[in-house]
């Protein structure tokens, strides 16, 4: 069975739990490290003979122009992580849809091809940012994977929606984030601090109960979160363990992932209706 994997590429600095400490017009003063990292990233999935979609922030796309090129040469899915890592439902509908709008047009300009899947930052589509899944369909995105079925994240959630592909009324497919239900509780599985805080053999237990099902799993996780050496932040106790716990070993996870389990790319992997 071929399960979804999936990379969020943005770099060290602009995840959400850096805002407090930087700002978006300081971004282009920081070292940019997210290029060695999707490089070392790209390099296991050739090892692995696995394709993946790789949700590209457009701010990258636009400094990394060869990074893009080299995505789309080996044959990975290119998809839209917006422009500049602004949570959904902080913006107004007229600034996601520009957002959205440039992210894709930049991807699409370097790579020559069409672009039909998105991911917002921190998964904020939630019951309060519905109205962005008509502008999605507006754009031209064929599916979004931006809920996560959880309901106690203080960013992101979606309740009790289930984590297997469906479609909207709008006829926009959805492809959740990957949990596991037993009685009242909510397991996450889908990775990125999930994959660094829990070990390995939790992921690797419950995937394999979700095969054994015939359910495929939706994976994803970012290139710095390969990457021990980025710089130090100073941060509220909180956000600075989220984002910097196990960051040595999840390379070493990963490639035990790809080991143990089959991988494609989320239009592949769930039979989409997308070009390419």
């Amino acid at each position: 069975m071929r399960n979804a994997l999936s990379f969020d590429i943005e770099d060290w600095f602009q995840v959400e739990n850096m805002k407090g400490a930087i700002a978006f017009r300081d971004w282009d003063k920081l070292e940019l490290r997210v290029a060695r990292n999707t490089e070392r990233i790209l390099s296991i999935l050739k090892d692995n003979d696995t394709r993946a979609t790789f949700f590209i922030l457009g701010w990258i796309a636009e400094r990394c122009p060869a990074l893009v090129q080299e995505i789309a040469g080996a044959g990975h899915e290119l998809a839209s992580h917006g422009y500049g890592h602004d949570l959904v439902y902080s913006l107004t509908p007229g600034e996601f849809r520009e957002d959205i709008r440039k992210s894709k047009e930049i991807i699409e300009g370097l790579a020559n091809r069409k672009v039909y899947g998105y991911r917002a930052p921190s998964f904020s589509i939630t019951k309060d940012s519905l109205w962005a899944l008509d502008i999605l369909k507006e754009e031209g995105f064929v599916y979004d994977s931006s809920i996560f079925p959880v309901s106690f994240h203080d960013r992101y959630g979606f309740g009790k929606c289930e984590s297997a592909p469906f479609k909207w009324p709008n006829g926009l497919i959805e492809v959740p984030l990957t949990v596991y239900r037993i009685r009242n509780m909510t397991l996450p599985l889908a990775g990125g601090g999930y994959f660094r805080l829990l070990p390995y053999m939790y992921f690797k237990y419950f995937f394999n109960k979700l095969n054994a099902k015939n359910e495929q799993f939706t994976f994803y996780l970012h290139p710095w979160e390969i990457d021990p050496g980025q710089p130090r932040v100073k941060l509220p106790a909180g956000y600075r363990f989220r984002h910097y716990v196990n960051l040595k070993a999840t390379e070493k996870s990963l490639k035990m992932l790809l080991r143990d389990f089959r991988f494609e790319r989320i239009h592949q992997a769930y039979g989409l209706p997308v070009g390419n």
